[in-house]
């Protein structure tokens, strides 16, 4: 079924360790308020501040730090970040 204008409760809510891996995947229904390239990236979980997640990407070999909602951000199982 279509999910467009739509969100999951259970992904707005959903809980990250420090240490997973995640994938920025970006809810258009809820504003990002960053730049549109961090879509698909991946990352590693360090802490959690407030609502938000600090997730490490890395950009060029060098790690840069972004404050991310749980809603935009995907677990993924196996990989080692």
């Amino acid at each position: 079924k279509r999910q467009k204008g739509k969100f999951s409760f259970s992904r707005y809510f959903q809980k990250f360790m420090p240490g997973d891996s995640v994938a920025v995947v970006r809810e258009l229904s809820v504003r990002f308020g960053y730049p549109k390239r961090l879509q698909g990236k991946t990352g590693k979980v360090i802490e959690k501040q407030g609502n938000s997640y600090e997730v490490e990407i890395k950009d060029l070999n060098k790690p840069k730090k972004y404050f991310i909602r749980p809603i935009h951000l995907r677990r993924i199982q196996g990989v080692s970040a």
